[in-house]
């Protein structure tokens, strides 16, 4: 499952059409017709959880470019379907399309190059894997318009517990906080279950988690840039071995739980920690038994440091589009008030310089715990392989459910590697 069909999931977002662009919005599988040359109507195509990101930078488009814009919304796989059949035909509907950064090298045919908006100033403030995957065959095709990455969510009134900080330090040699390292994690999570609680959750239902681990520990996720499958290798594994280790401090039954019987865990008051897409720490129902008791740290770090993987989509201009400088102002208008996304119901970015503006401010705990883990120097996106969700929805989640499960981690990569190769040959 893409990181953003997550996101839309979890923010209950997606769905519903919603008039907020500045002329006609449209829904279903419809929409306007294309634009003509030198129009200044951009039509927008986007999945329906993001356009709220999107709403401000319209209205700040149509004050400082004179650009109207439409924005045609459709459900996470109606956009996939959408964007398949209109690049195939090579007529499109829509002249800038919000695509999920597994969709790049599906599409990069069909989209035209960005390079000029990629100045050396843009791409200071950008995180430095976005600016990589955004570089497609040795031109930009996308620009990032929000972006997230897990961080550590933890329960900050028992971590601020004297007896728990007392009982702690006398069993492990050091003082209770946020863990940074993989050890501590597994001591933190240990110690905390207890007493009908569990020190964390493991997630055996989706692959992101595992993957960041493995950026920890040094190696690329699954494929390397010779498009080589080294989902077997020593840091797969090590990996591997580290996240089912955390099976004996979780809720039971790890293989099936997925983001959102982790999240609702951890709401609830199960879990003392939780490995957690960012955005999640300002979507704290104000009824939930954890409401105001939370704390943010960056993700862990393995013998490679600090890693995640990030969760970015990108507006690209389609090649077949009339209206491509008009595109293209649109575009150059959500870079430039790329902060107005955190002030949408998701919260989130792209910019270095949007999370900055806000992290300071109360409510926003989470953003410098998430500029450190995308600025992590292992974070990267994942592999740039038009396969990529295949791969991930037949092999890497069902191994990955095999191995929370008391599989042997060594003979399910191997069987992993068999299988990517002939996905990948």
């Amino acid at each position: 499952m893409s990181t953003r069909k997550t996101i839309s999931r979890l923010a209950t977002i997606g769905g519903l059409c919603t008039a907020v662009a500045l002329t006609a919005t449209a829904c279903g599988a419809g929409g306007p017709a294309p634009t003509g040359s030198g129009n200044s109507t951009v039509n927008v195509l986007v999945e329906a959880g993001g356009h709220a990101e999107l709403t401000g930078v319209a209205e700040a488009c149509k004050k400082d470019a004179g650009i109207d814009v439409n924005f045609v919304e459709l459900p996470y796989d109606g956009l996939f379907n959408r964007l398949s059949s209109e690049f195939s035909s090579n007529t499109v509907s829509f002249d800038v399309a919000a695509l999920d950064s597994v969709w790049l090298p599906s599409f990069k045919d069909a989209v035209q190059p960005i390079d000029e908006l990629f100045t050396d100033e843009a791409k200071k403030d950008i995180f430095p894997a976005l600016v990589k995957e955004a570089n497609v065959d040795g031109h930009f095709i996308g620009m990032p318009a929000w972006t997230n990455a897990e961080i550590i969510l933890y329960r900050k009134d028992l971590f601020e517990d004297a007896k728990n900080k007392a009982d702690f330090k006398a069993k492990y040699g050091y003082e209770l906080a946020a863990p940074t390292t993989w050890k501590q994690y597994q001591e933190v999570s240990e110690f905390f279950t207890k007493d009908g609680m569990y020190g964390t959750d493991v997630k055996g239902a989706v692959e992101t988690e595992w993957l960041a681990h493995v950026l920890q520990a040094g190696s690329p996720m699954v494929l390397d840039d010779k498009n080589n499958v080294v989902v077997d290798n020593a840091a797969h594994k090590q990996a591997l071995d580290f996240y089912t280790s955390l099976v004996k401090s979780a809720p039971s039954g790890a293989a099936q739980v997925d983001w959102a019987a982790a999240q609702n865990l951890f709401n609830q008051g199960k879990t003392a920690m939780t490995k957690f897409w960012a955005h999640a720490y300002r979507q704290i129902p104000a009824d939930a038994a954890v409401y105001g008791k939370v704390g943010a740290a960056p993700m862990i770090g393995g013998s490679a440091g600090v890693a995640g993987v990030p969760g970015p989509w990108y507006l690209s201009v389609p090649k077949a589009t009339k209206n491509a400088e008009a595109a293209k102002k649109f575009i150059k208008c959500a870079y430039d008030h790329n902060d107005l996304g955190i002030e949408s119901k998701l919260g989130l970015a792209a910019r270095i310089s949007a999370f900055e503006k806000y992290q300071d401010k109360p409510g926003y705990e989470s953003f410098k715990p998430l500029i450190e883990t995308l600025n992590g120097k292992a974070t990267a996106t994942r592999p740039a392989t038009a396969k990529w969700q295949q791969i991930v929805d037949t092999v890497l989640v069902p191994t990955l459910q095999k191995a929370v499960a008391g599989g042997d981690s060594a003979s399910l990569l191997a069987e992993a590697k068999t299988k990517i190769q002939a996905l990948v040959k």
